[in-house]
């Protein structure tokens, strides 16, 4: 079995090459892509895998883009940060998921699944069914509210009322356009999958930021850019270097580019 990883983690495509050694002792891992551009440029250079395993959110994009520039008909199982209420638009034609972190006996019953497609029913797997479920996550709804514990009571928090999300000591943290903070028991990994992205962007490790919350941006050193915003809770908001061509794709109203 000839298997394509395409995946931005490096430690979380070294855990599903593992897993997938230990589960099928003749796999072959052919390349582990991790963007876009790469995996786009791996089709064109390399053999066809009997199966791949994409990650939806790279870091240049969404895995389906690589569908609309490269044609085959490889099936493929996809790996997401998801709630699972996101992902049933991706339970078709025998293409499967994985929520993150993998599971080993998940990981198992959808290699199964695979290898119960019989060759006929392969020509199925077409590029218009991966079109269908572009459509699909584009339509998916984002979180809009959370729940927060104040003392004995919960609180109901509308994604309206958030500024940003940010992370202190171990902690993930909302703030409010009230200046009042709350404790969530979200990570800002799974935050940053959550909401939506024309709304709130990554900025650094630290912080995720909503449009409305910025009220102004700074050149600042490194080719970096500072960011002023509502009720800060310090002067760390600085738009990683890296991230710097993105933000301001993001800012014109551009997303993945």
């Amino acid at each position: 079995m000839k298997i394509l990883i395409v995946e931005d983690e490096p430690l979380a495509a070294a855990q599903l090459a593992a897993h997938l050694s230990a589960l099928r002792t003749e796999a072959q891992i052919l390349g582990v892509c991790d963007t876009v551009k790469s995996a786009m440029a791996w089709f064109q250079d390399n053999e066809i895998p009997d199966l791949a395993f994409f990650d939806i959110q790279l870091g240049d994009g969404l895995s389906f883009e690589i569908f609309d520039k490269v044609e085959f008909s490889t099936p493929v199982i996809f790996t997401t940060a998801f709630d699972q209420y996101a992902i049933k638009a991706f339970k078709v034609n025998s293409i499967d998921y994985l929520l993150k972190p993998i599971d080993r006996a998940e990981l198992e019953k959808a290699l199964i699944k695979f290898e119960n497609i019989s060759a006929p029913t392969l020509p199925n797997f077409t590029v218009e069914t991966l079109k269908e479920i572009v459509t699909s996550l584009q339509q998916k709804k984002y979180k809009n509210r959370f729940l927060v514990k104040v003392g004995v009571r919960i609180k109901i928090i509308e994604a309206t009322e958030v500024l940003y999300f940010y992370s202190y000591q171990k902690g993930t943290y909302t703030k409010l356009n009230d200046g009042k903070e709350y404790l969530l028991d979200y990570s800002l990994e799974l935050l940053e999958e959550m909401v939506n992205p024309s709304e709130f962007f990554r900025i650094n490790r630290k912080y995720l930021v909503k449009l409305d919350s910025i009220k102004d941006v700074i050149s600042y050193s490194n080719s970096r850019l500072k960011l002023k915003v509502s009720y800060p809770v310090d002067d760390g908001f600085l738009v990683a270097r890296e991230k710097v061509k993105q933000f301001k794709h993001w800012l014109e109203g551009e997303l993945w580019k």
